[in-house]
């Protein structure tokens, strides 16, 4: 006779209506979604291989060669997180025995080292402080000391707000060696100036939750002809098979051949925000990026705070903000989280305690948002002791913005 089962396992899970806190995302991502994005992923689901689907398929890949500025064959949305696309990238391109130079000057080169090294590769690395950008010459010394099959920089690094400049005379150099070049754009697409094609980038990665604004769930990858022939390639399979791009190719080239299903509501999900991106313009965006980041940053400034990058390679989609002495950076983003309901965040590594991360990234670079953080970030540090001045800092946000 079958055993009754006992009342813990009978009882069901009491789970009521979701209700998530409406937040105001201003942290280094996700950002708001803009409401079109938010309609797209509630349209009916099709099938990944209908011939509705194939063709939003092609859409989606004109749209984003669109925003990376390339014409490469191979750009897709990879099926999983941002972390998925980079992943892909290095996973596909460094071969056990490789060797790739990576950076030193932030949390997401040492993540290159990380997926480098499971790949099979030897990792080196050029040297340069946490928030600041790698200088061309120090890259030029290290491509001629190591000669590295790959060299992946970091174009615009999330845990220390800086922008890596110069980056044409970094993939110069890079390609004087033969070694190909993947950039990490995952807090620079659609939202700062990037232009693979002109730039000479062989690989570039990134993620949907920053400056395009859309949900995590199918992420940005491009790659150059001569970076997919060293992938095809390959004497040895990719560790990945999920991520391997020889068989991804089946599915988002030619053949539109069964490889797995695809997050359907996040490419219709992407779609949607990259739609809003040409719309805008490249261009247009980019600017509008600068000059709302750049309220911010005047904001800021004048309460008394202190950028951690200097003018010349501050990143607008991402603020590093000095946390003033004798502030717990901590109970700052909690208090503004539980008063304001404004997401900021704290500083990464090295940078752990020492500095806000403000983002200023798609939907959510909107005039209102910059006054909002502004405020709501003074009125918090005055009442913790903070030598600010929170009036100063909104009257240069509006001065900065009406300008």
């Amino acid at each position: 006779m079958a055993q009754e089962p006992s009342n813990d396992t009978a009882r069901a899970p009491s789970v009521g209506e979701l209700t998530p806190p409406d937040r105001t995302l201003m942290g280094p991502g996700p950002s708001d979604v803009n409401p079109r994005v938010l309609r797209a992923m509630s349209t009916p689901l099709v099938g990944h291989l209908d011939p509705s689907f194939v063709e939003i398929m092609d859409e989606v890949q004109d749209l984003l060669r669109y925003t990376f500025r390339t014409d490469n064959q191979w750009t897709i949305p990879v099926s999983g997180t941002g972390s998925a696309a980079m992943e892909a990238a290095i996973g596909n391109v460094v071969e056990p025995g490789d060797t790739m130079l990576v950076p030193t000057n932030g949390y997401f080169g040492g993540r290159m080292a990380s997926m480098a090294r499971r790949a099979g590769g030897e990792v080196v690395e050029v040297s340069a402080p946490w928030g600041e950008p790698l200088d061309p010459a120090d890259v030029s010394d290290a491509l001629a000391e190591h000669d590295p099959d790959v060299f992946g920089f970091v174009h615009a690094e999330t845990s220390t707000g800086v922008l890596q400049p110069d980056v044409p005379q970094l993939t110069a150099a890079a390609h004087d060696h033969d070694a190909l070049v993947i950039a990490d754009s995952v807090t620079s697409l659609g939202g700062v100036e990037l232009r693979v094609d002109e730039w000479d980038i062989d690989v570039a990665y990134s993620g949907p939750q920053k400056c395009l604004s859309c949900p995590p769930g199918a992420s940005p990858l491009t790659l150059s002809d001569e970076a997919m022939e060293k992938v095809l390639a390959r004497d040895e399979d990719p560790r990945s098979w999920y991520l391997d791009l020889s068989l991804l190719e089946g599915y988002w080239g030619d053949e539109r051949s069964y490889h797995h299903t695809a997050p359907i509501t996040n490419v219709y999900a992407i779609r949607e925000a990259l739609r809003l991106v040409a719309e805008e313009g490249i261009e247009a965006r980019w600017d509008r990026h600068e000059r709302l980041a750049g309220a911010l940053k005047a904001g800021v400034e004048a309460m008394g705070l202190e950028m951690n990058a200097p003018d010349e390679y501050w990143l607008p989609s991402l603020n590093a903000v000095r946390v003033p002495d004798g502030v717990d950076d901590g109970a700052v983003c909690g208090e503004l989280l539980d008063r304001y309901d404004l997401e900021i965040a704290s500083g990464l590594g090295d940078l752990d305690g020492e500095i806000f991360r403000i983002g200023c990234m798609g939907h959510s670079a909107r005039p209102e948002n910059v006054i909002y953080v502004v405020t709501a970030l003074g009125d918090v540090l005055e009442d913790m002791g903070a030598d600010v001045d929170p009036g100063a800092g909104v009257t240069a946000t509006r001065r900065a913005l009406k300008e």
